[in-house]
């Protein structure tokens, strides 16, 4: 029983959208007539839309310099000697027994 209504209601939506789709209704849309506010509406649209290619332009160049940052990283020998390590102006180093 519930089988047979889905089919039906299947059936009878199909039907409305054929009828409703009829080539009465496909007519081309013609901006001829458009007035002032549709042209304002669509370039103001065009540049928001234009607008959103400023931070993916960002975010695309960053990505390739981090990627290719890590990948051409050049790895540095280590220094051994704790003596040559930065020290603040102003202070001197603490001799340290061992």
């Amino acid at each position: 029983m519930l089988k047979g209504r889905k089919f039906w209601l299947a059936g009878l939506l199909l039907g409305l959208i054929t009828l409703t789709a009829t080539p009465a209704f496909a007519r081309s849309i013609s901006l001829k007539d458009a007035g002032i506010v549709l042209w304002i509406f669509i370039i103001i649209g065009a540049i928001i839309v234009l607008l959103q290619l400023i931070p993916a332009i960002i975010l695309f160049f960053s990505f390739i310099g981090t990627t290719t940052g890590l990948l051409a990283k050049k790895k540095r020998p280590q220094e051994e000697s704790s003596e040559e390590k930065a020290v603040l102006p102003g202070m001197e180093p603490a001799p340290v027994k061992k």
